[in-house]
C-alpha cells in the first residue's frame, strides 16, 4: 500500500510541475513587439 501511495504522490508532483510549466504567463507586460532602431549608425568602420 505504501508503494502505491508513494507512486500516486510522485505522479501528482510531476503533473503539478507540468501544469506550472505550461500554464499561461501571469506576468502583465505590454505587448509592444519589435521596435525598429531609429538611432544614428556608425559613421565609419571601427576594428576591435
Amino acid at each position: 500500500m505504501n508503494i502505491v501511495k508513494s507512486f500516486g504522490e510522485f505522479i501528482q508532483y510531476l503533473l503539478e510541475a507540468a501544469t506550472r510549466t505550461f500554464q499561461p504567463n501571469e506576468e502583465e507586460y505590454p505587448e509592444i513587439g519589435v521596435q525598429p532602431y531609429s538611432g544614428d549608425g556608425a559613421s565609419e568602420w571601427v576594428e576591435f
